[in-house]
């Protein structure tokens, strides 16, 4: 569980620092004033993580247990919620989502064997997902601009 636990600390370093200059360029939030919500984040998964371990029970995955950890820490009258609230209310979503895409893209790319045995329609498949979240996206846009009048 120690080189887990290594591995882990050493992904939300990285990941945070990524998420902190993100977070600085896309939304003008300085890294000072992030740091504290980017750290809070980063410990709450760990320690949903070591949950998830510790139990041992692998038909939950962790994503349950860091998101029932943070939900419970930010329950309103918990001793120390209005803090936590505020510091990660700083880090944008998207400079979230962003690194995390990229490492689930990268740990995709290390297995391009298992990917080729799900066969070309997973390919067409992904295409057409691409392509209808950029056309939906395209079309919203294009609604929303009418109405304000701006097109």
């Amino acid at each position: 569980m120690l080189k887990s636990l290594q591995e882990w600390v050493m992904l939300f370093v990285i990941i945070g620092f990524m998420i902190l200059i993100g977070n600085w360029i896309g939304y003008d939030v300085m890294p000072l004033a992030a740091m504290p919500g980017i750290v809070t984040l980063a410990l709450i998964s760990l320690a949903g993580l070591v949950i998830h371990r510790l139990i041992g029970y692998k038909k939950i995955p962790s994503i349950a247990y860091i998101g029932i950890l943070a939900f419970v820490l930010t329950i309103p009258g918990v001793p120390g919620s209005e803090q936590i609230v505020a510091w990660t209310s700083k880090v944008n979503l998207l400079a979230i989502a962003t690194p995390i895409l990229a490492y689930a893209g990268i740990s995709i790319g290390r297995s391009w064997a298992d990917f080729a045995r799900l066969g070309w329609k997973t390919i067409v498949v992904g295409m057409c997902v691409l392509l209808g979240t950029y056309l939906g996206s395209a079309i919203v846009a294009e609604i929303i601009l009418r109405m304000q009048g701006i097109i």
